[in-house]
């Protein structure tokens, strides 16, 4: 699968989900997981969509995967933390939630003096 494809088939899976297609959107995560395993984008994708049906253990076990490609990532870190605080665990929730917040600082950090108060990045 070309990266291509793989790009357009989260995509549209993305767009069934907000379109109230969520079987249609699991099945192409399904697929886009299966033809590229090491896709972060699609296996962060699936856990979102897995997370807000509720399938907190599907959803963690698609945000291990996402955070084993992109550790530094802010966004898979913050969807642990949402995910173990579902599950009732607290402290593996907030080391995930402190993890993205030092990511985020690290992010401000990067930025030039006064982007984001003028807009202008």
């Amino acid at each position: 699968m070309t990266p291509e494809i793989l790009q357009t088939l989260i995509d549209d899976a993305t767009f069934d989900y907000t379109m109230g297609e969520t079987e249609a959107a699991l099945t192409k995560l399904a697929q886009a997981t299966e033809a590229a395993p090491g896709s972060f984008e699609a296996w962060h994708a699936l856990s979102e969509i897995l997370f807000s049906l509720r399938r907190f253990d599907d959803a963690l076990a698609a945000a291990e995967r996402a955070h084993a490609l992109q550790p530094q990532d802010l966004f898979i870190n913050t969807t642990l933390s949402r995910i173990w605080m579902e599950k009732g665990d607290k402290a593996t929730a907030e080391k995930y939630g402190a993890q993205a917040k030092v990511l985020g600082w690290k992010d401000q950090l990067k930025a030039p003096p006064g982007a984001a108060a003028d807009g202008l990045n």
